[in-house]
């Protein structure tokens, strides 16, 4: 006798790969495509692929399950935040309710660990009050570098939400930067075709953002930006290439200009709107010391 699941709504537009690796035992991928071939896996009484969307409501039947042994994994050590840190992001908030929050993030921190990166958003987040009775899920990123409006969902309800508002380019996102020079007036738009390297394979992607200058002189300028896509580094990558980069930026600079020492990326995601149910949220992020401090002596 097969043993049966029924789909909640955590797992409505999941992967039939991603919910067994969870709900039912970790297997290699090669392994599990096998066993779904041999309709050991079954939704609904038919044979179906590893990347079937689930919905809610759907009868999943496993045969065999006691036959499955869980590949070994090393544990993943994650980011310990201590108490003080995790009361000072009461500071950083800026929505609450019981579907997503709206943080201020602070610069200098990535949202999610990484190779080169151990302390991080998600895992000071996760501990604080905000997140008692659910977890937090990504649905965008800020660079490490960057400060500004991020969102973080509290159900994979909302996370499959945004993540669609997100695809289908209904989130919109403003930014202010400060470069280096004077951006030419005529730039209204920046339009590139941005090359990313995936597991030494070139992959082009088209990036359009809207740039309007808000105050100008020899030295710098300080821009609005709203990004129509959302590519990896985009604003970085499309204002070095118009010989304006953000002061700041170790990654994306011209080796020809005088650098100024600074310790913060002036770049900021200002504004973030978007709407659900017919209900409008805008939500604004002031930008920190530094980046006001800059204004004041340079504009």
């Amino acid at each position: 006798m097969p043993k049966s699941f029924t789909v909640d709504d955590d797992f409505n537009d999941s992967r039939l790969d991603k919910w067994f690796k969870l709900k039912v035992v970790n297997l290699p991928h090669s392994l599990l495509e096998k066993i779904i071939r041999s309709k050991r896996i079954k939704v609904n009484k038919k044979k179906t692929k590893s990347s079937y969307r689930l919905q809610t409501g759907d009868l999943i039947e496993i045969f065999d399950i006691s036959k499955f042994k869980p590949t070994d994994k090393k544990k993943i050590i994650k980011y310990i935040p201590k108490k003080k840190e995790i009361s000072s992001y009461d500071d950083y908030i800026i929505e609450d309710n019981e579907n997503f929050i709206v943080i201020n993030k602070p610069t200098g921190i990535p949202v999610q660990s990484g190779t080169k990166s151990f302390k991080n958003i998600i895992d000071i987040l996760k501990n604080t009050k905000y997140f008692e009775n659910s977890k937090p899920f990504i649905v965008h990123r800020l660079d490490k570098e960057t400060s500004g409006v991020l969102i973080i969902a509290k159900n994979r309800k909302y996370a499959q939400l945004f993540t669609s508002l997100f695809r289908i380019r209904k989130i919109h996102k403003t930014y202010l930067a400060i470069v280096y020079g004077k951006v030419n007036k005529t730039i209204k738009i920046m339009k590139d075709d941005l090359v990313y390297y995936e597991n030494n394979k070139e992959i082009i992607q088209k990036a359009i953002s809207n740039i309007k200058i808000i105050k100008s002189n020899e030295g710098y300028s300080y821009l609005e930006l709203r990004p129509i896509t959302g590519r990896k580094h985009q604003l970085r990558k499309q204002l070095l290439n118009i010989g304006n980069p953000i002061i700041g930026d170790d990654k994306y600079f011209l080796t020809n200009r005088k650098r100024i020492k600074n310790k913060n990326l002036m770049l900021h995601a200002y504004k973030i709107k978007f709407m659900i149910d017919n209900v409008q949220y805008n939500f604004k992020a002031k930008y920190n010391n530094i980046f006001e401090e800059f204004l004041k002596k340079n504009f």
